[in-house]
C-alpha cells in the first residue's frame, strides 16, 4: 500500500501556510542556478510556475505540444477568477471563500489546501494587475466584481468574457521574459510520453517531437506536470481537442497514485449537441447566469416558439427549487436540474435536450448596451455557432463535460507519491473535492504556479540529496525504448478501425454509464464494455503513416489508449463510492433528486495505485478530517 502522508502542517488553519513557509528549507540564491526543473505544460499553472521559478534563479525547461503556450486550454476560460477581496463589502472574506469552496465540493477536499487557496487568491489579483491584466473596473477605478454559481457574494474578477485569455497572456509575458533571459528553455511541439524514475525519484521525461518524430530524453532535478484535465475521455466535452491524460497516466503507471478519477464536473451552460458529426462542444460562460433566467415550458412536448409561451406557462425551475441561489445554484445542482426537466419531456430544441437561458428581462431592465458590454463576445459566439440571435430569443443550453476534479494525488506540497514529481492545476486532485465552483479553476492554476510550487520545490531541492543523473542513465534508455516499442506496435497492427471510432465508442460508454448519473448495474456493464474495447483496440486499430514525421493518427493512438485505461479506472472508482456527492451522482443514493452523502464510510480521498498490466488497481484511502467546518447537507434552497 502507498504511504499517503498529506504533510499537512499542524496548528490553527489560518496559520498553517505561514508556519509551513517559515519551516521550509531554502535554497541559497547562488545555488539555485545549479538546479534544473522540468515543467510540462504552459497553461496558467505551467506558465506561472515556469516563469516564477526562473525568476527565482532556477534553470527551467518548459515543454508544450503546441506551437506556442498561448494555445493552452486555459485560454478558453471565459467568466472570471475568484478572490476574497471583499470590494463590495457584501460579507466576503477568506474564510467565506474557503467555506463556499469546501461546501461546494461536497466536503470531499482537504481543509488545509482549500484554505491556502482562499488565502493566496488575494495575492493572485494583485500579481495579475501588476502584470497588466485588464480586469473590468467600476466608474471609480476599483476592479469590478460579479457573482458566480455557488456563492452569494460578488467575488469574481473578470475581463469581459476573456478572463482566461487575459490571465494567460499575463503569465505568458512573464514566461517570455524569462525565455529571453535564457532562464527558460522553451520546447514547443514536444509531447511527453514517459516519466523517467531513477532510484525512486522523478528525474526526467521522454518526449516525441510532433513534427519530426524524434524521441528525446531530458533530465532534471524535479519535474512538474501541469497538463490539465482529462474530460476528453468522454469524446464530446468543452475541452480543447488536444487535452489528454497521457502525461499523468504515464506517471501513474510509474507509481503516482491517481485520486478520485470519477469526479467529473458537468457544466450547465453549454451549447447543446446538434448531431453525430460533432467532435467538440462549446461552453457558454457561467457568468451568463447572472443576468439570464433558465426555464422550460410547463407543458411536456410544448413545441411553440419561446416568444409564444407566456410567463405563466414557463417553469423557472432553478428559481423555484433553489430560491436562495436561484439561477446561481452550483454547477452540479444546476446540471442535474436541467437533466431532470429534459428527462421529464420538457426539454427544448432538437431532441428535447436543451433548456432556455433567457435575457429578455435583463435587456428590458438594463438595456441592450449594458448586456452587450458584459457578454457581447459570448453572444456573438453563440450566434455564429447556432445562427440564432440571443438578444432576440433565448439561448438554448444543456449540460456537458467541462472539468475533472480527479487527478494525480498530491500532498500539501503538491508532490505526488513519486518524490520529485510535482503536479499543478487541473492535473492534480487537490482543491475542489467532488465539484468545482465556477471561477475557481483559474484561481487554483495560478495559486499553484505563482505561490505554492516556488516554495515547495525549493524545500524539496534543499532537503533532498540527489545523485548526479544525465540522459545516459539506463532508466532513460529503457524509457525511450518503451516509447519506441509502443509506437511500433501501433503502426504494426494495421487494423480496420480508425482511432477516432474507438474514441467515440469509449465516449458513449462513459457518458451513458459514468456521466451525469451512475448506478451499480451500469458501471459494472461499462467496465466489461471498456475491457472488450481495449482488447479490440490493440488488435484492430489502424494507424497509417510512420513515426518519423508529423503523424496525427499516431499521436491520437497513444492518447486514446490511455483514455481507455483511464475510463475503466473511472468506472471502478465510481462503482466503489456508494454515495452521491457533487459531480458524482449515484442514482441509488439520493433524496428527492439531491445527492445523499455517506460521510461515515466515504469521507476519504480514493487514491488508486497501478498494480501492473492485467491486474486490478489497488485502492488506497486518505481519510479526510474536518476540524474547522461541520459536515452538513448541502442546501441551496
Amino acid at each position: 500500500m502507498l504511504d499517503l502522508n498529506s504533510k499537512t502542517p499542524s496548528g490553527p488553519l489560518e496559520q498553517k501556510w505561514d508556519k509551513h513557509r517559515f519551516e521550509m528549507k531554502l535554497v541559497n540564491p547562488a545555488n539555485k542556478r545549479k538546479h534544473h526543473v522540468i515543467v510540462v505544460g504552459a497553461g496558467l499553472a505551467g506558465a506561472s510556475a515556469a516563469a516564477t521559478m526562473a525568476e527565482l534563479g532556477y534553470n527551467v525547461s518548459c515543454f508544450v505540444f503546441h506551437d506556442s503556450p498561448r494555445r493552452a486550454h486555459s485560454i478558453a476560460a471565459q467568466g472570471g477568477i475568484n478572490a476574497a477581496k471583499n470590494y463590495q463589502n457584501d460579507g466576503d472574506s477568506v474564510k467565506r471563500l474557503f467555506y463556499d469552496t469546501i461546501k461546494g465540493g461536497d466536503f470531499r477536499a482537504r481543509e488545509a489546501n482549500v484554505y491556502r487557496l482562499a488565502q493566496v487568491s488575494v495575492n493572485i489579483i494583485d500579481q495579475c494587475v501588476a502584470q497588466g491584466v485588464p480586469f473590468a473596473r467600476e466608474y471609480g477605478g476599483l476592479l469590478a466584481n460579479r457573482s458566480f454559481g455557488g456563492a452569494q457574494v460578488s467575488r469574481t474578477f473578470y475581463a469581459r468574457g476573456q478572463t482566461g485569455q487575459q490571465l494567460l497572456l499575463g503569465a505568458y509575458q512573464a514566461l517570455e521574459r524569462q525565455t529571453a533571459l535564457k532562464k527558460v528553455q522553451m520546447h514547443t511541439f514536444e509531447e511527453m510520453l514517459e516519466l523517467v524514475v531513477v532510484n525512486g525519484y522523478a528525474r526526467g521525461i521522454v518526449t516525441r517531437n510532433l513534427l519530426t518524430g524524434k524521441i528525446t530524453s531530458h533530465a532534471a532535478d524535479a519535474v512538474v506536470l501541469a497538463t490539465g484535465g482529462y474530460g476528453n475521455v468522454f469524446y464530446l466535452s468543452t475541452n480543447a481537442m488536444y487535452s489528454n491524460v497521457t502525461a499523468t497516466w504515464r506517471a501513474h503507471k510509474k507509481g503516482a497514485a491517481f485520486a478520485n478519477p470519477c469526479y467529473t464536473q458537468i457544466h450547465p451552460t453549454c451549447i447543446p449537441v446538434s448531431g453525430d458529426h460533432q467532435s467538440k462542444l462549446t461552453l457558454m460562460s457561467e457568468s451568463l447566469r447572472n443576468d439570464g433566467r433558465i426555464w422550460v415550458p410547463l407543458k411536456r412536448g410544448d413545441q411553440r416558439a419561446p416568444s409564444q409561451i407566456p410567463d405563466a406557462e414557463r417553469d423557472y425551475f432553478l428559481e423555484r427549487k433553489y430560491p436562495s441561489f436561484g439561477n446561481l445554484a452550483p454547477r452540479d445542482i444546476a446540471s442535474r436540474a436541467a437533466k431532470e426537466a429534459c428527462d421529464d419531456g420538457r426539454g427544448v430544441g432538437p431532441g428535447g435536450l436543451g433548456v432556455y437561458l433567457d435575457f429578455a428581462d435583463s435587456i428590458k431592465r438594463l438595456g441592450k448596451p449594458t448586456i452587450a458590454e458584459r457578454y457581447g463576445n459570448l453572444f456573438d459566439m453563440y450566434q455564429r455557432i447556432t445562427d440564432e440571435n440571443p438578444y432576440e430569443q433565448p439561448m438554448r443550453i444543456y449540460p456537458a463535460v467541462h472539468y475533472t476534479m480527479g487527478g494525480l494525488w498530491v500532498d500539501y506540497n503538491l508532490m505526488s507519491t513519486i518524490p520529485g514529481l510535482h503536479v499543478a492545476g487541473e492535473a492534480n486532485f487537490s482543491d475542489h473535492g467532488a465539484n468545482r465552483l465556477g471561477a475557481s479553476a483559474l484561481m487554483q492554476g495560478l495559486a499553484d504556479g505563482y505561490f505554492v510550487l516556488p516554495y515547495t520545490i525549493g524545500d524539496y531541492l534543499a532537503s533532498t540529496k540527489l545523485e548526479r543523473v544525465d540522459t545516459s542513465h539506463a532508466e532513460f534508455r529503457a524509457a525511450e525504448q518503451a516509447v519506441r516499442d509502443r509506437q511500433g506496435t501501433f503502426l504494426s497492427i494495421k487494423g480496420k478501425r480508425t482511432v477516432d471510432s474507438f474514441h467515440k465508442e469509449l465516449g458513449k460508454i462513459m457518458w451513458d454509464y459514468c456521466g451525469m448519473a451512475r448506478d451499480r448495474e451500469g458501471l459494472t456493464k461499462a467496465i466489461g464494455l471498456i475491457q472488450t474495447l481495449k482488447q479490440e483496440y490493440w488488435q484492430n486499430v489502424n494507424v497509417p503513416g510512420s513515426g518519423d514525421s508529423l503523424n496525427q493518427s499516431l499521436e491520437k493512438a497513444g492518447r486514446v489508449a490511455d483514455f481507455i485505461e483511464l475510463g475503466e479506472l473511472m468506472c471502478r472508482d465510481a462503482l466503489n463510492r456508494e454515495e452521491s456527492c457533487g459531480g458524482h451522482f449515484r442514482t441509488e443514493y439520493q433524496e428527492e433528486g439531491e445527492a445523499k452523502r455517506n460521510d461515515d464510510e466515504y469521507a476519504y480521498v480514493a487514491a488508486w495505485e497501478y498494480a501492473g498490466e492485467g491486474k486490478d488497481p489497488i485502492l488506497n484511502k486518505e481519510p479526510l478530517e474536518y476540524e474547522n467546518v461541520k459536515l452538513s447537507t448541502r442546501s441551496y434552497k
